[in-house]
Protein backbone atom coordinates (compact mmCIF):
# COMPACT_ATOMS: atom_id res chain seq x y z
CA UNK A 1 0.00 0.00 0.00
CA UNK A 2 2.55 2.38 1.05
CA UNK A 3 4.64 1.45 -2.18
CA UNK A 4 1.27 2.62 -4.22
CA UNK A 5 1.15 5.67 -2.46
CA UNK A 6 4.74 6.99 -3.03
CA UNK A 7 3.74 5.72 -7.23
CA UNK A 8 0.73 7.72 -7.17
CA UNK A 9 2.78 10.65 -5.44
CA UNK A 10 5.45 10.27 -7.49
CA UNK A 11 2.93 10.16 -10.97
CA UNK A 12 0.92 13.12 -9.66
CA UNK A 13 4.43 15.41 -8.93
CA UNK A 14 5.87 14.18 -12.43
CA UNK A 15 2.06 15.55 -14.12
CA UNK A 16 2.39 18.65 -12.58
CA UNK A 17 6.05 18.92 -13.50
CA UNK A 18 5.08 18.30 -17.07
CA UNK A 19 2.52 20.76 -17.02
CA UNK A 20 5.38 23.35 -15.72
CA UNK A 21 7.36 22.46 -18.83
CA UNK A 22 4.92 22.89 -21.00
CA UNK A 23 3.39 26.22 -19.71
CA UNK A 24 5.76 28.46 -21.13
CA UNK A 25 5.27 27.10 -24.56
CA UNK A 26 1.86 27.45 -24.21
CA UNK A 27 1.37 31.11 -22.78
CA UNK A 28 3.57 32.11 -26.33
CA UNK A 29 1.29 29.93 -28.11
CA UNK A 30 -1.69 31.48 -26.88
CA UNK A 31 -0.03 34.97 -27.02
CA UNK A 32 0.38 34.22 -30.95
CA UNK A 33 -3.29 33.43 -31.61
CA UNK A 34 -4.52 36.57 -29.38
CA UNK A 35 -1.94 39.19 -31.62
CA UNK A 36 -3.41 37.25 -34.47
CA UNK A 37 -6.60 38.69 -33.72
CA UNK A 38 -5.48 42.19 -32.50
CA UNK A 39 -3.53 42.52 -35.94
CA UNK A 40 -6.51 41.82 -38.23
CA UNK A 41 -8.66 44.44 -36.51
CA UNK A 42 -6.35 47.35 -35.29
CA UNK A 43 -6.33 50.11 -37.69
CA UNK A 44 -3.24 52.05 -36.46
CA UNK A 45 -0.20 50.89 -37.73
CA UNK A 46 2.31 52.84 -34.87
CA UNK A 47 0.43 50.62 -32.14
CA UNK A 48 3.31 48.15 -32.91
CA UNK A 49 5.39 49.51 -30.17
CA UNK A 50 2.70 48.25 -27.76
CA UNK A 51 2.64 45.18 -29.03
CA UNK A 52 6.43 45.03 -28.78
CA UNK A 53 6.11 45.85 -25.01
CA UNK A 54 3.50 43.58 -24.52
CA UNK A 55 5.88 40.66 -26.13
CA UNK A 56 8.58 41.87 -24.06
CA UNK A 57 6.54 41.06 -20.99
CA UNK A 58 5.08 37.39 -22.48
CA UNK A 59 8.83 36.44 -22.54
CA UNK A 60 9.70 37.57 -19.28
CA UNK A 61 6.83 35.64 -17.71
CA UNK A 62 8.14 32.70 -19.77
CA UNK A 63 11.40 33.13 -18.75
CA UNK A 64 10.07 33.19 -15.13
CA UNK A 65 7.71 29.84 -15.41
CA UNK A 66 11.01 27.84 -16.59
CA UNK A 67 13.04 29.00 -13.93
CA UNK A 68 10.63 27.66 -11.66
CA UNK A 69 10.52 24.06 -13.76
CA UNK A 70 14.18 24.29 -13.59
CA UNK A 71 14.80 21.62 -11.59
CA UNK A 72 18.25 19.73 -12.23
CA UNK A 73 17.43 16.94 -9.92
CA UNK A 74 14.85 16.14 -11.39
CA UNK A 75 15.55 16.87 -14.79
CA UNK A 76 18.81 14.95 -15.02
CA UNK A 77 17.40 11.99 -16.49
CA UNK A 78 15.56 14.13 -18.82
CA UNK A 79 11.71 14.27 -19.32
CA UNK A 80 9.36 13.15 -22.41
CA UNK A 81 7.46 15.41 -23.26
CA UNK A 82 3.79 15.60 -25.91
CA UNK A 83 4.49 11.68 -26.39
CA UNK A 84 8.36 11.51 -26.79
CA UNK A 85 8.29 14.19 -29.67
CA UNK A 86 10.03 16.56 -27.26
CA UNK A 87 12.05 16.25 -24.11
CA UNK A 88 13.35 18.40 -21.30
CA UNK A 89 16.68 18.50 -19.88
CA UNK A 90 18.95 20.77 -17.69
CA UNK A 91 20.34 22.10 -20.65
CA UNK A 92 17.14 22.46 -22.59
CA UNK A 93 15.53 24.50 -19.99
CA UNK A 94 18.93 27.06 -18.90
CA UNK A 95 18.94 27.83 -23.50
CA UNK A 96 14.93 28.41 -22.91
CA UNK A 97 15.17 31.24 -20.55
CA UNK A 98 18.51 32.59 -22.34
CA UNK A 99 16.52 32.75 -25.45
CA UNK A 100 13.91 34.20 -24.00
CA UNK A 101 16.00 36.88 -22.46
CA UNK A 102 17.96 37.36 -25.71
CA UNK A 103 14.79 37.92 -27.55
CA UNK A 104 13.33 40.27 -24.90
CA UNK A 105 16.23 42.51 -24.87
CA UNK A 106 16.40 42.83 -28.96
CA UNK A 107 12.67 43.42 -28.71
CA UNK A 108 13.74 46.98 -27.00
CA UNK A 109 15.26 48.09 -29.83
CA UNK A 110 11.01 48.53 -31.09
CA UNK A 111 9.01 48.73 -27.92
CA UNK A 112 10.83 52.17 -26.81
CA UNK A 113 11.46 55.57 -29.20
CA UNK A 114 14.88 55.72 -29.86
CA UNK A 115 15.30 59.54 -28.30
CA UNK A 116 14.14 61.33 -25.66
CA UNK A 117 14.14 65.27 -24.77
CA UNK A 118 16.02 66.53 -21.66
CA UNK A 119 14.48 69.27 -19.88
CA UNK A 120 17.18 70.58 -17.98
CA UNK A 121 14.66 73.23 -15.62
CA UNK A 122 13.32 70.36 -13.93
CA UNK A 123 16.05 67.96 -14.51
CA UNK A 124 13.48 65.29 -15.75
CA UNK A 125 13.02 62.81 -18.60
CA UNK A 126 10.01 63.77 -20.84
CA UNK A 127 9.25 62.10 -24.12
CA UNK A 128 7.34 65.37 -25.85
CA UNK A 129 4.45 64.88 -28.46
CA UNK A 130 4.06 67.75 -31.10
CA UNK A 131 1.54 68.38 -32.86
CA UNK A 132 1.79 71.24 -35.43
CA UNK A 133 5.69 70.99 -35.37
CA UNK A 134 7.73 69.51 -38.49
CA UNK A 135 10.36 68.27 -36.72
CA UNK A 136 8.24 66.07 -33.94
CA UNK A 137 8.59 62.86 -35.62
CA UNK A 138 12.32 63.07 -36.72
CA UNK A 139 13.67 64.14 -33.28
CA UNK A 140 12.06 61.29 -31.55
CA UNK A 141 11.68 58.98 -34.52
CA UNK A 142 8.15 58.07 -34.25
CA UNK A 143 7.60 57.62 -37.67
CA UNK A 144 10.51 55.07 -38.31
CA UNK A 145 9.24 52.11 -39.76
CA UNK A 146 9.98 49.37 -37.11
CA UNK A 147 7.63 51.73 -34.87
CA UNK A 148 4.86 50.90 -37.80
CA UNK A 149 5.18 47.23 -38.29
CA UNK A 150 2.71 45.23 -36.49
CA UNK A 151 3.07 42.23 -37.49
CA UNK A 152 7.01 42.24 -36.25
CA UNK A 153 6.40 41.06 -32.46
CA UNK A 154 4.18 38.32 -34.07
CA UNK A 155 6.60 36.96 -36.44
CA UNK A 156 9.17 36.78 -33.72
CA UNK A 157 7.25 34.97 -31.19
CA UNK A 158 6.75 32.23 -34.32
CA UNK A 159 10.67 32.43 -34.42
CA UNK A 160 11.19 31.76 -30.64
CA UNK A 161 8.59 28.89 -30.21
CA UNK A 162 10.23 27.22 -33.40
CA UNK A 163 13.72 27.99 -31.66
CA UNK A 164 12.33 26.47 -28.26
CA UNK A 165 10.94 23.84 -29.65
CA UNK A 166 14.22 22.73 -31.85
CA UNK A 167 16.01 22.61 -28.67
CA UNK A 168 13.56 19.97 -26.85
CA UNK A 169 13.46 18.09 -29.92
CA UNK A 170 13.90 14.40 -30.01
CA UNK A 171 12.32 13.22 -33.32
CA UNK A 172 13.47 13.58 -36.56
CA UNK A 173 9.45 14.90 -37.57
CA UNK A 174 9.66 17.31 -34.81
CA UNK A 175 13.12 18.73 -35.59
CA UNK A 176 12.17 19.27 -39.26
CA UNK A 177 8.83 21.34 -38.17
CA UNK A 178 10.66 23.26 -35.06
CA UNK A 179 13.38 24.18 -37.82
CA UNK A 180 11.16 24.94 -40.02
CA UNK A 181 8.71 26.59 -38.31
CA UNK A 182 11.89 29.14 -36.94
CA UNK A 183 13.15 29.66 -40.94
CA UNK A 184 10.01 30.67 -42.41
CA UNK A 185 9.50 33.07 -39.33
CA UNK A 186 13.28 34.67 -40.28
CA UNK A 187 12.48 34.61 -44.21
CA UNK A 188 9.48 37.15 -43.04
CA UNK A 189 11.41 38.80 -40.85
CA UNK A 190 13.97 39.93 -43.36
CA UNK A 191 11.76 40.86 -45.51
CA UNK A 192 8.93 42.80 -43.47
CA UNK A 193 10.55 46.41 -44.48
CA UNK A 194 8.24 46.55 -47.62
CA UNK A 195 10.15 50.25 -48.80
CA UNK A 196 12.71 48.58 -48.86
CA UNK A 197 14.51 47.31 -52.16
CA UNK A 198 17.63 46.11 -50.06
CA UNK A 199 15.86 44.35 -47.99
CA UNK A 200 12.95 42.29 -50.05
CA UNK A 201 16.08 41.10 -52.37
CA UNK A 202 18.05 39.71 -49.26
CA UNK A 203 15.00 38.04 -47.94
CA UNK A 204 14.33 36.24 -51.24
CA UNK A 205 18.00 35.41 -51.47
CA UNK A 206 17.71 33.80 -47.90
CA UNK A 207 14.85 31.96 -48.03
CA UNK A 208 16.22 30.32 -51.92
CA UNK A 209 19.39 29.12 -50.16
CA UNK A 210 17.35 28.27 -46.76
CA UNK A 211 15.18 26.01 -48.60
CA UNK A 212 18.00 24.35 -50.48
CA UNK A 213 19.63 23.90 -46.53
CA UNK A 214 16.04 22.46 -45.73
CA UNK A 215 16.66 20.17 -48.31
CA UNK A 216 19.23 18.62 -47.32
CA UNK A 217 17.86 18.56 -43.10
CA UNK A 218 14.91 16.48 -45.06
CA UNK A 219 16.61 14.38 -47.37
CA UNK A 220 19.36 13.18 -44.03
CA UNK A 221 16.48 12.69 -41.95
CA UNK A 222 14.48 10.42 -44.47
CA UNK A 223 17.73 8.49 -44.81
CA UNK A 224 17.94 7.78 -41.41
CA UNK A 225 14.07 6.58 -41.53
CA UNK A 226 14.32 4.79 -44.39
CA UNK A 227 17.32 2.77 -43.11
CA UNK A 228 16.65 2.05 -38.77
CA UNK A 229 12.40 2.62 -39.15
CA UNK A 230 12.25 4.55 -36.05
CA UNK A 231 11.80 8.54 -36.19
CA UNK A 232 13.14 9.00 -32.31
CA UNK A 233 17.01 9.69 -31.81
CA UNK A 234 16.72 7.56 -28.50
CA UNK A 235 16.33 4.34 -31.42
CA UNK A 236 19.63 6.45 -32.91
CA UNK A 237 20.85 6.36 -29.68
CA UNK A 238 20.95 2.57 -28.82
CA UNK A 239 22.14 1.55 -32.10
CA UNK A 240 24.95 3.45 -31.37
CA UNK A 241 25.85 1.30 -28.24
CA UNK A 242 24.94 -1.98 -30.22
CA UNK A 243 27.35 -0.34 -33.37
CA UNK A 244 30.08 -0.28 -30.71
CA UNK A 245 29.88 -3.93 -29.64
CA UNK A 246 28.94 -5.57 -32.91
CA UNK A 247 32.67 -3.71 -34.04
CA UNK A 248 34.66 -4.70 -31.00
CA UNK A 249 33.48 -7.92 -30.42
CA UNK A 250 32.25 -9.80 -33.32
CA UNK A 251 32.42 -9.25 -37.57
CA UNK A 252 29.30 -10.98 -38.23
CA UNK A 253 26.99 -10.62 -36.07
CA UNK A 254 25.02 -7.37 -36.16
CA UNK A 255 26.69 -6.67 -39.07
CA UNK A 256 23.11 -4.42 -39.95
CA UNK A 257 24.43 -2.28 -37.01
CA UNK A 258 27.35 -1.29 -38.24
CA UNK A 259 25.76 2.38 -39.52
CA UNK A 260 27.56 3.16 -42.39
CA UNK A 261 24.17 4.76 -44.18
CA UNK A 262 23.51 6.07 -40.23
CA UNK A 263 26.96 8.22 -41.07
CA UNK A 264 26.20 9.11 -44.05
CA UNK A 265 22.55 9.97 -43.66
CA UNK A 266 23.70 11.95 -40.33
CA UNK A 267 26.55 14.09 -42.09
CA UNK A 268 23.81 15.09 -45.33
CA UNK A 269 21.45 16.69 -42.45
CA UNK A 270 24.59 18.22 -40.63
CA UNK A 271 25.14 19.94 -44.11
CA UNK A 272 21.50 22.05 -43.58
CA UNK A 273 22.39 22.75 -40.03
CA UNK A 274 25.51 24.31 -41.30
CA UNK A 275 23.75 26.26 -44.09
CA UNK A 276 21.32 27.52 -41.42
CA UNK A 277 24.07 28.60 -39.36
CA UNK A 278 26.24 29.90 -41.62
CA UNK A 279 29.62 27.91 -41.20
CA UNK A 280 31.54 27.53 -44.00
CA UNK A 281 31.81 26.43 -46.70
CA UNK A 282 28.06 27.00 -46.93
CA UNK A 283 28.65 30.73 -45.83
CA UNK A 284 28.79 32.95 -48.85
CA UNK A 285 24.86 33.89 -48.76
CA UNK A 286 25.32 35.56 -44.81
CA UNK A 287 27.27 38.51 -46.04
CA UNK A 288 24.99 39.82 -48.15
CA UNK A 289 21.90 38.97 -46.08
CA UNK A 290 23.16 40.76 -42.99
CA UNK A 291 24.57 43.73 -44.84
CA UNK A 292 21.13 44.16 -46.79
CA UNK A 293 18.63 43.94 -43.96
CA UNK A 294 18.11 46.43 -41.80
CA UNK A 295 20.52 46.76 -38.80
CA UNK A 296 17.24 46.09 -36.25
CA UNK A 297 16.08 43.20 -38.20
CA UNK A 298 19.88 41.84 -38.98
CA UNK A 299 20.55 41.67 -35.12
CA UNK A 300 17.68 38.99 -34.29
CA UNK A 301 18.52 37.12 -37.34
CA UNK A 302 22.37 36.68 -36.49
CA UNK A 303 22.10 35.46 -32.97
CA UNK A 304 19.06 33.49 -32.18
CA UNK A 305 18.68 31.14 -34.86
CA UNK A 306 22.35 30.04 -34.35
CA UNK A 307 21.64 29.24 -30.21
CA UNK A 308 18.37 26.94 -30.58
CA UNK A 309 20.58 25.03 -33.38
CA UNK A 310 23.75 24.37 -31.96
CA UNK A 311 22.29 23.83 -28.95
CA UNK A 312 20.14 21.18 -30.88
CA UNK A 313 23.51 19.70 -32.25
CA UNK A 314 24.97 19.57 -28.84
CA UNK A 315 23.14 16.26 -27.69
CA UNK A 316 22.85 14.92 -31.19
CA UNK A 317 26.61 14.88 -31.45
CA UNK A 318 27.18 13.56 -27.51
CA UNK A 319 25.02 10.27 -28.18
CA UNK A 320 26.01 9.61 -31.92
CA UNK A 321 29.78 10.44 -32.06
CA UNK A 322 30.52 7.06 -31.78
CA UNK A 323 29.46 6.48 -35.21
CA UNK A 324 32.26 4.46 -36.94
CA UNK A 325 32.68 2.38 -39.89
CA UNK A 326 34.57 -0.91 -39.28
CA UNK A 327 38.47 -0.47 -39.04
CA UNK A 328 39.29 -2.43 -42.09
CA UNK A 329 36.66 0.08 -44.60
CA UNK A 330 38.87 2.39 -46.27
CA UNK A 331 36.21 5.42 -45.20
CA UNK A 332 36.88 5.19 -41.50
CA UNK A 333 35.55 8.05 -39.98
CA UNK A 334 32.64 9.51 -37.65
CA UNK A 335 30.09 12.02 -39.27
CA UNK A 336 31.54 14.58 -36.64
CA UNK A 337 34.51 14.74 -38.76
CA UNK A 338 32.34 16.48 -41.26
CA UNK A 339 31.82 19.62 -38.69
CA UNK A 340 35.87 19.54 -37.79
CA UNK A 341 36.53 20.37 -41.35
CA UNK A 342 33.67 23.17 -41.50
CA UNK A 343 35.33 24.06 -38.28
CA UNK A 344 39.07 24.59 -39.80
CA UNK A 345 37.18 26.29 -42.66
CA UNK A 346 35.28 28.50 -40.13
CA UNK A 347 38.30 29.55 -39.09
CA UNK A 348 40.11 30.55 -42.51
CA UNK A 349 37.37 31.95 -44.18
CA UNK A 350 36.03 34.24 -41.26
CA UNK A 351 39.43 35.76 -40.44
CA UNK A 352 40.60 36.60 -44.03
CA UNK A 353 37.93 37.48 -45.86
CA UNK A 354 37.06 39.75 -43.03
CA UNK A 355 40.20 41.50 -43.88
CA UNK A 356 39.14 43.48 -47.12
CA UNK A 357 35.51 44.42 -45.63
CA UNK A 358 34.69 47.92 -45.19
CA UNK A 359 31.46 47.39 -45.06
CA UNK A 360 30.49 47.02 -40.73
CA UNK A 361 27.48 44.36 -41.29
CA UNK A 362 29.77 42.45 -43.69
CA UNK A 363 32.53 42.26 -40.91
CA UNK A 364 30.49 41.35 -38.18
CA UNK A 365 29.37 38.71 -40.90
CA UNK A 366 32.51 37.28 -41.22
CA UNK A 367 33.31 37.60 -37.51
CA UNK A 368 30.56 35.31 -36.46
CA UNK A 369 32.09 32.83 -39.12
CA UNK A 370 35.22 33.02 -37.75
CA UNK A 371 33.94 32.63 -34.24
CA UNK A 372 31.61 29.19 -35.15
CA UNK A 373 35.12 27.79 -36.13
CA UNK A 374 35.47 27.99 -32.27
CA UNK A 375 32.19 27.01 -31.38
CA UNK A 376 32.20 24.45 -33.43
CA UNK A 377 35.63 22.78 -32.79
CA UNK A 378 34.35 22.85 -29.21
CA UNK A 379 31.09 20.99 -30.03
CA UNK A 380 33.10 18.29 -31.96
CA UNK A 381 35.21 17.37 -29.54
CA UNK A 382 32.78 16.16 -26.94
CA UNK A 383 34.39 15.76 -23.91
CA UNK A 384 33.68 16.99 -20.72
CA UNK A 385 36.10 20.12 -20.81
CA UNK A 386 34.86 20.86 -24.41
CA UNK A 387 31.15 20.35 -23.85
CA UNK A 388 31.90 23.40 -20.52
CA UNK A 389 33.89 24.97 -23.17
CA UNK A 390 30.96 25.16 -25.73
CA UNK A 391 28.08 26.50 -23.57
CA UNK A 392 30.04 28.72 -22.26
CA UNK A 393 31.28 29.99 -25.34
CA UNK A 394 27.95 30.42 -26.95
CA UNK A 395 26.49 32.21 -23.70
CA UNK A 396 29.24 35.05 -24.32
CA UNK A 397 29.23 35.26 -27.67
CA UNK A 398 25.71 35.47 -28.05
CA UNK A 399 25.79 38.25 -25.27
CA UNK A 400 28.91 40.34 -27.07
CA UNK A 401 27.13 39.92 -30.20
CA UNK A 402 24.41 41.39 -28.95
CA UNK A 403 26.24 44.26 -27.57
CA UNK A 404 27.92 44.81 -30.75
CA UNK A 405 24.46 45.48 -32.90
CA UNK A 406 22.52 47.51 -29.79
CA UNK A 407 25.62 49.54 -30.24
CA UNK A 408 25.92 49.94 -34.00
CA UNK A 409 22.05 50.80 -34.23
CA UNK A 410 22.75 53.14 -31.24
CA UNK A 411 25.37 55.08 -32.73
CA UNK A 412 23.19 55.38 -36.01
CA UNK A 413 20.63 57.38 -33.69
CA UNK A 414 22.80 59.62 -31.77
CA UNK A 415 24.24 60.93 -35.39
CA UNK A 416 20.96 62.11 -36.20
CA UNK A 417 21.44 65.88 -35.47
CA UNK A 418 24.91 65.68 -37.51
CA UNK A 419 25.58 65.51 -41.29
CA UNK A 420 28.61 64.30 -42.81
CA UNK A 421 31.15 67.21 -44.04
CA UNK A 422 33.86 65.20 -45.55
CA UNK A 423 35.01 64.48 -49.06
CA UNK A 424 32.92 61.05 -49.41
CA UNK A 425 30.16 63.41 -48.14
CA UNK A 426 27.80 62.58 -51.22
CA UNK A 427 28.58 58.43 -50.59
CA UNK A 428 27.31 58.99 -47.71
CA UNK A 429 24.51 60.39 -48.24
CA UNK A 430 23.36 58.66 -51.39
CA UNK A 431 24.03 55.04 -49.10
CA UNK A 432 20.68 52.85 -49.81
CA UNK A 433 18.34 52.11 -46.89
CA UNK A 434 20.14 54.73 -45.23
CA UNK A 435 16.85 55.35 -43.27
CA UNK A 436 16.45 51.44 -41.71
CA UNK A 437 20.58 51.50 -41.61
CA UNK A 438 22.01 54.53 -40.70
CA UNK A 439 25.54 53.17 -40.42
CA UNK A 440 26.91 50.80 -43.16
CA UNK A 441 30.44 51.99 -43.68
CA UNK A 442 33.07 51.54 -41.03
CA UNK A 443 34.39 54.57 -42.45
CA UNK A 444 31.47 56.36 -40.80
CA UNK A 445 32.80 55.80 -37.06
CA UNK A 446 36.12 57.75 -37.62
CA UNK A 447 36.42 59.77 -34.84
CA UNK A 448 33.35 58.88 -33.49
CA UNK A 449 34.97 58.92 -29.91
CA UNK A 450 35.56 63.11 -29.92
CA UNK A 451 31.49 62.90 -30.64
CA UNK A 452 30.05 60.42 -27.71
CA UNK A 453 33.03 59.01 -26.13
CA UNK A 454 31.22 56.56 -24.12
CA UNK A 455 29.16 54.89 -26.83
CA UNK A 456 33.06 54.56 -28.32
CA UNK A 457 34.42 53.35 -25.65
CA UNK A 458 31.67 50.50 -25.15
CA UNK A 459 31.90 49.43 -28.70
CA UNK A 460 35.87 48.84 -28.22
CA UNK A 461 35.72 46.71 -25.40
CA UNK A 462 33.16 44.78 -27.10
CA UNK A 463 35.41 44.26 -29.96
CA UNK A 464 38.56 43.26 -27.66
CA UNK A 465 36.05 40.79 -26.09
CA UNK A 466 35.92 39.48 -29.89
CA UNK A 467 39.60 39.39 -30.43
CA UNK A 468 40.13 37.78 -26.99
CA UNK A 469 41.88 40.17 -24.76
CA UNK A 470 42.52 39.62 -21.29
CA UNK A 471 40.61 40.47 -18.73
CA UNK A 472 37.52 40.38 -20.97
CA UNK A 473 35.14 37.37 -21.14
CA UNK A 474 35.99 36.25 -24.66
CA UNK A 475 39.53 35.93 -23.80
CA UNK A 476 38.21 33.12 -21.16
CA UNK A 477 35.96 31.72 -23.69
CA UNK A 478 38.92 31.24 -26.33
CA UNK A 479 40.97 29.93 -23.49
CA UNK A 480 38.91 27.42 -22.47
CA UNK A 481 38.47 26.13 -25.83
CA UNK A 482 41.78 25.63 -27.09
CA UNK A 483 42.77 24.16 -23.59
CA UNK A 484 40.62 21.68 -24.36
CA UNK A 485 41.69 21.04 -28.18
CA UNK A 486 45.21 20.52 -26.80
CA UNK A 487 43.71 18.06 -24.29
CA UNK A 488 41.81 15.84 -27.00
CA UNK A 489 45.53 16.01 -29.42
CA UNK A 490 43.67 18.63 -31.73
CA UNK A 491 47.51 20.51 -32.00
CA UNK A 492 46.83 21.42 -35.77
CA UNK A 493 43.21 22.74 -35.23
CA UNK A 494 44.32 24.83 -31.80
CA UNK A 495 47.77 26.58 -33.78
CA UNK A 496 45.15 27.14 -36.67
CA UNK A 497 42.33 28.43 -34.21
CA UNK A 498 45.18 30.83 -32.40
CA UNK A 499 46.55 31.85 -35.72
CA UNK A 500 43.43 32.98 -37.08
CA UNK A 501 42.50 34.60 -34.18
CA UNK A 502 45.58 36.97 -34.58
CA UNK A 503 44.52 37.69 -38.01
CA UNK A 504 40.91 38.51 -37.52
CA UNK A 505 42.46 41.23 -34.50
CA UNK A 506 43.53 43.33 -37.67
CA UNK A 507 40.41 43.84 -39.13
CA UNK A 508 39.23 44.75 -35.12
CA UNK A 509 41.60 47.00 -34.37
CA UNK A 510 41.11 48.40 -37.65
CA UNK A 511 37.58 50.03 -36.59
CA UNK A 512 38.90 50.92 -33.09
CA UNK A 513 41.74 52.92 -34.47
CA UNK A 514 39.45 54.85 -37.04
CA UNK A 515 37.03 55.41 -34.01
CA UNK A 516 39.73 57.16 -31.34
CA UNK A 517 42.63 57.85 -33.63
CA UNK A 518 40.99 59.38 -37.03
CA UNK A 519 39.31 62.83 -37.22
CA UNK A 520 35.62 62.98 -37.35
CA UNK A 521 34.21 64.25 -40.43
CA UNK A 522 30.68 65.53 -39.18
CA UNK A 523 29.47 68.97 -37.97
CA UNK A 524 25.69 70.08 -36.73
CA UNK A 525 23.29 70.21 -39.00
CA UNK A 526 22.88 74.23 -39.86
CA UNK A 527 18.80 73.70 -40.06
CA UNK A 528 19.24 72.85 -36.40
CA UNK A 529 22.10 74.24 -35.11
CA UNK A 530 20.42 77.46 -33.69
CA UNK A 531 16.77 76.08 -33.50
CA UNK A 532 14.74 76.59 -30.21
CA UNK A 533 11.94 74.43 -29.96
CA UNK A 534 9.15 75.02 -27.68
CA UNK A 535 7.54 72.91 -25.56
CA UNK A 536 5.14 72.49 -23.06
CA UNK A 537 5.27 70.55 -19.48
CA UNK A 538 2.00 69.06 -18.67
CA UNK A 539 3.45 68.40 -14.82
CA UNK A 540 4.55 72.41 -14.24
CA UNK A 541 1.28 73.67 -13.75
CA UNK A 542 2.23 77.14 -11.99
CA UNK A 543 -0.07 78.95 -8.91
CA UNK A 544 -2.20 80.38 -12.08
CA UNK A 545 -3.53 77.45 -13.43
CA UNK A 546 -1.74 78.02 -16.68
CA UNK A 547 1.03 75.57 -17.79
CA UNK A 548 4.52 77.09 -17.82
CA UNK A 549 6.18 76.62 -21.51
CA UNK A 550 9.95 75.77 -21.84
CA UNK A 551 12.38 76.27 -24.94
CA UNK A 552 15.29 73.69 -25.86
CA UNK A 553 17.79 72.87 -28.46
CA UNK A 554 19.57 69.84 -30.08
CA UNK A 555 21.15 69.52 -27.56
CA UNK A 556 18.74 68.44 -25.49
CA UNK A 557 17.88 65.53 -27.13
CA UNK A 558 20.09 62.16 -26.06
CA UNK A 559 19.37 58.11 -26.62
CA UNK A 560 16.67 56.53 -25.06
CA UNK A 561 16.99 55.05 -21.46
CA UNK A 562 15.75 51.40 -22.90
CA UNK A 563 19.17 51.50 -25.25
CA UNK A 564 21.85 52.87 -22.54
CA UNK A 565 20.42 50.76 -19.78
CA UNK A 566 20.54 48.08 -22.19
CA UNK A 567 24.23 49.00 -23.08
CA UNK A 568 25.92 49.86 -19.94
CA UNK A 569 24.72 46.15 -18.26
CA UNK A 570 25.87 44.32 -21.74
CA UNK A 571 28.94 46.07 -21.60
CA UNK A 572 29.59 45.73 -17.88
CA UNK A 573 29.17 42.17 -18.24
CA UNK A 574 31.75 41.42 -20.72
CA UNK A 575 34.02 43.91 -18.58
CA UNK A 576 33.86 42.49 -15.33
CA UNK A 577 33.68 39.07 -15.19
CA UNK A 578 36.81 38.64 -14.12
CA UNK A 579 35.53 39.55 -11.10
CA UNK A 580 32.50 36.88 -10.31
CA UNK A 581 33.73 34.63 -12.98
CA UNK A 582 32.11 31.74 -10.71
CA UNK A 583 28.55 31.66 -11.59
CA UNK A 584 28.57 31.83 -15.50
CA UNK A 585 31.40 29.20 -15.75
CA UNK A 586 29.77 26.73 -12.65
CA UNK A 587 26.81 26.80 -15.21
CA UNK A 588 28.45 25.42 -17.82
CA UNK A 589 30.24 22.82 -15.58
CA UNK A 590 27.16 21.53 -14.31
CA UNK A 591 25.31 21.49 -17.81
CA UNK A 592 28.07 19.79 -18.77
CA UNK A 593 28.58 16.95 -15.82
CA UNK A 594 25.09 16.34 -16.34
CA UNK A 595 25.40 15.56 -19.84
CA UNK A 596 28.51 13.34 -19.06
CA UNK A 597 26.61 11.23 -15.95
CA UNK A 598 25.54 8.25 -16.81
Amino acid sequence: MGLLVIWKSQGITKEKSEVSLNSSKTIIIYSILFLLLSNAVTFRREKSILYSRETIIILLGSCMIVLKSLDISFLEKGIGLYGGLFHATPITQTFHIFIFFVSATILQLTAFYSRKVWVKNYASLYNLFFKNFIYDTNIINKMGQQYRIIEYPLIILFIIIGGTFLVSASDIVSIFLSIELQSYGLYLLSTLYRNSELSTSAGLTYFLLGGLSSCFILLGTSLLYANSGTTNLDGYYVITGLSNLANEYTNNILDWYKPLYLNISLLIMSVGFLFKISAAPFHFWSPDVYDAIPTIVTTFVAIIAKISILIFLLELIHYTSNFYFVAEHPFSFSWTSGLLFSSFLSLIIGSVLGLSQFRIKRLFAYSTISHLGFILLALSINSLESIQAFLFYLMQYSISNLNAFVLLISIGFSLYPFVNNGPLKDQYNNLLDRNNSPIQLISQLKGYFNLNPVLALSLAITLFSFVGIPPLIGFFAKQMVLSAALDSGYVFLTLTAILTSVISAVYYLGVIKQMFFDEHEYKLNQDLQDTKFKGSVVSSINDEGYVDTFSFNINNIVLSSSLTITISILTLTLLLFIFTPEESISMANILALILFNP
